[in-house]
C-alpha cells in the first residue's frame, strides 16, 4: 500500500500543539514566541514522522516560489562552482531551492523564459552583465534581483569581491620577490572583474615604483591563457613574471610556457587570481590570491531573501582575501 503523506495535523497531534505552531516552527518563523521544550518537541515530531513541508501548497499560500535563481556564464568555469556552492547552501537554510542556468543554453532571456514570470523569488546574474536590455528586462520580471562581482552605471544592484586587493597582493609578493618585469595576463575586454583587476595591477605597479609590463588580454579559459601566454612571450623583452586574473587562465598559461621550453618558476613566475583545488594539483603547484567565492553566493542569497524589486544594493563584500603561495613563484633567475 502506498504510504499517505504526513500533514501538519499529524505533527500537532504527536507534539501536542496547534497547527500553527508546527507551521511556523517548520518555517522559522523569527516572531514565534515559544518555550524551547515546546520547539524541540515540535522539531522531534518533524524528524520521527519524517515531515516534508508540501512546497506547492505553501507556495499558493504565501504567493511565493520559495526557489532562486543564478545564472552564470558557462559551467566549466569552475570559479562558478564555488560561487554556487555558497549560494546553494544559504538558499538550503532558508527553506529555497536554487535553480541554476548558464549562457551556454538559450542566453539569459531563454533562461527566464523557462523559469517563467514568479517561477523563482528573486535572481542572482554572476557575469551576466553584457545582454543588451538587461536591467529593464529583470525590472520587468518584477522580482528582485543582484548582480554578483559585476557593476556598472546601469547597474544598481551589485555585490563585488575587492578584485583590487586580488591585483595588489599578486604583484607585492611577486615583487618582493625581486621581480621587476612583471608582466599582467588581462581578462577579458569588457569585463567588469578584469577592468578592476587591470587597475589594481597598474596601481599595485606604481606603489613598488615599477613600469608596467606588458599587458595581454585573453578570456577566463585555458585555450585563452594558452594564446596569451604565446604572445606575451614572443615580446622582445619577456617579463621574468606573470600577474594572471583568472585560474582557468593560468592553465593555458602555464602550458604555454612550457611548450616555449621555459621552466617554471625558474625562468618565468606565475601567480593568478582564485584559489581552487585544482591549483595544488599543478605542476608545479600554482601561487594563487584566495577570493571569498562561496560567500559572494551565500550574501547574494543572504540579500535577495529581503530586497525589494526596486532597491538598490551596492556592496563591496568585506570577506578574507589571502595569498596562497605554492612553488609556481620564486626569486628571478640571476643575469
Amino acid at each position: 500500500m502506498k504510504r499517505s503523506r504526513v500533514t501538519l495535523a499529524d505533527v500537532a497531534a504527536l507534539a501536542r500543539v496547534d497547527r500553527a505552531v508546527v507551521s511556523r516552527v517548520v518555517n522559522k518563523d523569527a516572531t514565534l514566541n515559544i518555550r524551547p521544550e515546546t520547539r524541540e518537541r515540535v522539531l522531534a515530531a518533524v524528524e520521527q514522522l519524517g515531515y516534508r513541508p508540501n512546497v506547492a501548497a505553501r507556495s499558493l499560500r504565501t504567493a511565493r516560489a520559495h526557489m532562486f535563481g543564478i545564472f552564470v556564464p558557462d559551467f566549466a568555469n569552475p570559479v562558478y562552482a564555488e560561487i554556487i556552492k555558497g549560494a546553494e547552501a544559504e538558499a538550503a537554510a532558508q527553506g529555497y531551492v536554487l535553480v541554476t542556468g548558464s549562457a551556454t543554453g538559450a542566453g539569459l532571456g531563454g533562461y527566464m523564459d523557462r523559469l517563467g514570470q514568479g517561477r523563482v523569488d528573486g535572481l542572482l546574474l554572476a557575469g551576466a552583465g553584457g545582454e543588451s536590455g538587461l536591467v529593464e528586462q529583470l525590472d520587468r520580471a518584477g522580482i528582485p534581483w543582484i548582480m554578483l562581482n559585476h557593476r556598472s552605471r546601469s547597474v544598481r544592484r551589485s555585490v563585488v569581491l575587492d578584485d583590487e586587493r586580488a591585483a595588489a597582493l599578486a604583484v607585492e609578493h611577486l615583487a618582493r620577490l625581486g621581480h621587476r618585469r612583471i608582466g599582467h595576463l588581462a581578462g577579458p575586454a569588457g569585463a567588469d572583474t578584469a577592468t578592476r583587476r587591470s587597475a589594481g595591477y597598474s596601481a599595485a605597479m606604481r606603489d613598488a615604483g615599477l613600469p608596467e609590463g606588458p599587458i595581454v588580454a585573453a578570456d577566463y579559459t585555458p585555450a585563452g591563457g594558452a594564446a596569451a601566454m604565446a604572445t606575451m612571450l614572443a615580446a622582445a623583452e619577456p617579463p621574468t613574471a606573470v600577474f594572471v586574473a583568472n585560474v582557468a587562465s593560468a592553465i593555458g598559461a602555464m602550458e604555454a610556457v612550457r611548450k616555449a621550453g621555459l621552466e617554471i618558476p625558474r625562468e618565468i613566475s606565475i601567480v593568478a587570481v582564485h584559489d581552487l583545488d585544482l591549483a595544488s594539483y599543478l605542476f608545479p603547484a600554482l601561487t594563487t590570491v584566495r577570493m571569498p567565492l562561496a560567500e559572494l553566493g551565500r550574501r547574494g542569497v543572504t540579500l535577495l531573501g529581503r530586497l525589494q524589486p526596486d532597491e538598490a544594493v551596492a556592496e563591496v563584500l568585506d570577506g578574507p582575501i589571502d595569498l596562497i603561495q605554492r612553488r609556481s613563484t620564486a626569486p628571478p633567475p640571476t643575469p
